[in-house]
């Protein structure tokens, strides 16, 4: 039952942090509930008055004022209830305001490390955990403190009624705990199974065309009704253990029930007690026992919360907020790369190790080398997606992974290997979704990637709606978008990873006088590329190898040495 003590050994993260600082609403959604159980006692009042008073002098005007009375009492309450439900609405909408903004960034932070197989997974766990605390059954848990208090007046009452009611909440406390024992383990199999099912799923759709030419949706239906078959079966598990917990429950509370009317009736009889002490006391019973039957109702739902959270601690845990830097000048362009090395998370061995050098401003590095060389790990490291294990790169003397990544982003183009676009225009696109990006600086770094007149020929132009990742565009026509979009702003600096692999001869043209452009306006370049006339305008090169520089230099001495150790070896004649 930890969720009914949220805030008990937490651990240390911007969730936790956010639930603590919660604490003074929820102290007011406490107080809602003082007044709103005190005030519910008004019930069993009236029915003692009534059948104490009204039915014994049979005064009509006791009744009606008695009957306003509980009335007006009640609307105090249901006003009560409406506000603590207001306020835990808002509570739940504060802490997704401090939470949610940080759990998309995580999201990234998790898929740069290679850990983010759960897609937006974590932002549907905080929707989830946010319901919760919202919810009619949170609420039933600031109403649990006020169960001794009932089944207190109970035992004022008579003792006997006392204990069965206690027995009662025992009992059902106790079948909410055999419920949590037996169904979490088969719940948390079904979830596992239905998230690996639907991210296979998102990977299959994401490849359909691949998927479509070879013929492998059969197989690959086969794996994900296996995923699907795990999950329905585990879920099927749990729910008929649920069912018949929850019918056992709903004995349970009938049993109290009647036992309560059976016993309070025998005491009616032997004179013990007022026929209206009788009615008073199924009132009380059914309220001192009415949150722990809502916490049983709805144990699947406390269950999946409580995974929610979990798996929301889980994605914060590494996750570090931006913090507030001093913002740098517009950098020259000076690229320095000092002693790194890098493995990425689950690696065995550096994937780069031992890597320095330095470019220029206004330069550019041509980056070639065998397939597993490491090429666009350094790509991914120039910009600061990834951090060195080992040493660091820096832009004007600044560590660019360090460097707030808003402002980095101002001075730095980048076109991965693999371009995708986001659903969204054209123009969001090439604007990389900044709001102060005027229609200027959009159509300007569609003209210098020449790409400009192919958006106009759309249907809307720079306003013609993408689908998710940019299919209704070519594999070149993204590529020369995702160049638009690496130019946006003058970059300073502009590393492009095989940003020719899609473009046909007219497209590597346009590219190669782009290039030409902003070396000459002073753009330090890095291009990773296996085609050498990409690099024509190359003034250094570095030639990697498993991970290691084989060799750095002048462009014209290392493609001579390159070329020379590349060349087959001389065929040794017959006779020499």
């Amino acid at each position: 039952m930890k969720l009914l003590n949220p805030f008990a050994s937490l651990p240390d993260n911007l969730l936790t942090r956010a639930l603590k600082d919660g604490t003074t609403p929820l102290v007011f959604a406490g107080g809602f509930s003082l007044v709103s159980n005190l005030l519910y006692l008004a019930l069993p009042l009236y029915t003692f008055q009534i059948y104490g008073r009204v039915l014994a002098s049979y005064s009509i005007s006791t009744l009606v004022v008695l009957t306003i009375g509980a009335l007006l009492v009640f609307v105090v309450s249901g006003v009560i209830d409406e506000l603590r439900t207001r306020v835990l609405i808002n509570y739940g909408i504060a802490l997704d305001q401090k939470v949610s903004s940080h759990v998309f960034a995580a999201l990234f932070e998790a898929e740069t490390r290679g850990q983010g197989h759960g897609g937006a997974q974590a932002l549907r766990d905080l929707d989830s955990f946010r319901q919760l605390l919202t919810g009619a059954v949170f609420a039933a848990i600031f109403d649990l403190p006020w169960m001794p208090i009932f089944i207190g007046i109970l035992f004022v009452i008579d003792p006997a009624v006392g204990f069965i009611t206690l027995f009662g909440a025992l009992a059902l406390f106790g079948l909410a705990l055999l419920q949590d024992r037996l169904s979490r383990p088969p719940l948390q199999e079904a979830n596992e199974a239905s998230l690996k099912g639907y991210a296979f799923t998102d990977a299959a759709l994401r490849n359909g065309e691949v998927v479509r030419a070879m013929g492998m949706l059969q197989a690959l239906g086969s794996r994900w009704s296996a995923y699907r078959a795990r999950s329905i079966e585990r879920g099927a598990w749990a729910s008929q253990r649920a069912s018949v917990l929850g019918n056992a429950t709903k004995f349970t509370r009938m049993f109290i029930q009647i036992l309560v009317i059976g016993v309070g009736a025998y005491l009616v009889v032997i004179g013990k007690i007022g026929p209206a002490m009788l009615f008073a006391n199924m009132i009380l019973a059914s309220r001192a026992l009415q949150p722990i039957e809502k916490l049983v109702s709805a144990w699947d739902g406390i269950v999946n919360g409580g995974r929610a959270y979990d798996r929301l601690n889980k994605a914060l845990e590494t996750y570090k907020p931006a913090t507030t830097t001093t913002t740098l000048p517009r950098p020259l362009g000076q690229l320095s790369i000092e002693g790194v090395s890098f493995a990425p998370p689950g690696a065995e061995r550096y994937v780069l190790q031992g890597l320095a050098f330095k470019i220029e401003p206004g330069e550019m590095l041509g980056i070639i080398g065998p397939s597993g060389a490491g090429k666009s790990t350094l790509a991914r490291l120039l910009v600061g997606v990834w951090r060195p294990n080992v040493g660091h790169v820096r832009l004007d003397g600044a560590d660019v992974f360090s460097w707030n990544r808003a402002e980095f982003g101002r001075h730095v183009g980048y076109l991965p290997q693999d371009t995708e676009l986001f659903a969204g225009t054209l123009r969001d696109n090439i604007a990389r979704f900044l709001p102060d990006i005027t229609d200027d600086q959009v159509v300007a770094a569609a003209t210098l990637a020449d790409v400009h007149s192919l958006i106009l020929r759309l249907p809307k132009a720079y306003e013609t709606e993408l689908t998710d990742g940019g299919y209704m565009l070519s594999a070149g026509q993204r590529q020369r978008v995702g160049l638009a979009r690496a130019l946006l702003g003058d970059p300073r600096l502009l590393v492009l990873d095989e940003p020719n692999a899609s473009l046909d001869a007219e497209g590597e043209d346009a590219l190669m006088r782009v290039i030409d452009l902003l070396k000459a306006r002073g753009t330090t370049i890095v291009v990773v590329s296996h085609k050498p006339a990409i690099l024509r305008s190359a003034d250094k090169m570095l030639v990697l190898r498993d991970g290691r520089m084989e060799l750095f230099g002048p462009k014209d001495a290392v493609m001579a040495r390159f070329t020379q150790q590349s060349a087959p070896a001389r065929p040794v004649e017959a006779g020499q």
